[in-house]
């Protein structure tokens, strides 16, 4: 395929033998059916005040596939991946979600299945916006402790940015927590014909022909994933997670998938990284079941 526009070579360590790490495909996406993109830009955390760090994100997660994960898993053939590389930062957000866009279009265009690793949670309105082009009337799903529907630019602004500008019809959040929302968040969300889903323990997409899933690592316990922009102290456990993330890949409707927020700043030993690739590699179960 043609290069990705407004990208660089990503970076992997030694890839431990056996892993599916080594089986990823740099340099030609032939076939693949699933192409990995590195977000690398925490400037939207910055400017809601968030804790810093998550630029680092997909250096961290790459580090963390390298170690864990089996290149013959008994789970069975997953899907083959292109590393797309990371995507390079711009001099403004906006130039950095426009060169976000352009290389998930490129991603789309040559028919794969993207599946984004970032990065501040506002890189989802790009990513997802690529994708809203493609596969009209647009649903989402989404796994945060936040509505992140602020009108101001930052982490907090993908949602109500896909609905207000492309198209987006619906959106599900699965995790929310009242006590870090506000009143004005919560009605507009719901304004705007946002559904909680309140029943975390029960694994169900929406009805819909098109739907896109982004994952905030904060959704899970704090326990679990310290490595995140915002500490959750009473998140979802991994294995309630996994459940959702398994279903979501097995699901045609799924259009594309990101796991953002991942922030190795604060994650010493490693734990949250390997969480992300861990839910990476379930998705890809999942998707392999399609």
């Amino acid at each position: 395929m043609k290069r990705i526009p407004h990208t660089s070579a990503s970076f992997w360590p030694v890839i431990s033998a056996g892993r599916l790490a080594a089986t990823i495909r740099r340099g030609s996406s032939d076939g693949c059916t699933v192409a990995l993109l590195g977000l690398p830009d925490d400037t939207g955390v910055r400017l809601n005040h968030g804790r810093a760090g998550a630029a680092r994100g997909p250096g961290a997660f790459r580090a963390a596939l390298a170690r864990y994960g089996a290149g013959d898993s008994a789970a069975g053939p997953l899907p083959r991946v292109f590393d797309a590389g990371d995507v390079r930062p711009g001099r403004t957000l906006d130039e950095t979600h426009a060169r976000v866009t352009a290389a998930t279009t490129a991603l789309l265009d040559a028919g794969l299945f993207p599946i984004a690793v970032g990065g501040g949670h506002d890189l989802t309105f790009p990513f997802v916006r690529a994708v809203a082009a493609k596969y009209p009337k647009l649903a989402g799903l989404y796994f945060d402790a936040h509505l992140d529907v602020r009108e101001t630019p930052g982490s907090g602004m993908a949602f109500r940015r896909l609905v207000e500008t492309c198209g987006v019809t619906v959106l599900h959040l699965v995790g929310f927590r009242p006590l870090v929302n506000s009143l004005d968040h919560l009605a507009w969300f719901t304004a705007h014909g946002g559904k909680l889903r309140t029943n975390e323990m029960l694994v169900k997409l929406p009805r819909a022909k098109n739907l896109f899933v982004s994952f905030d690592l904060d959704v899970l316990d704090a326990a679990h994933a310290p490595g995140v922009s915002a500490l959750n102290p009473a998140g979802l456990s991994v294995r309630e997670a996994a459940a959702w993330v398994h279903f979501c890949g097995a699901n045609p409707c799924v259009r594309c998938f990101d796991l953002m927020e991942l922030n190795p700043a604060f994650d010493p030993d490693g734990r949250t990284a390997r969480v992300a690739a861990h839910l990476f590699l379930t998705f890809l179960h999942g998707f392999s079941q399609r």
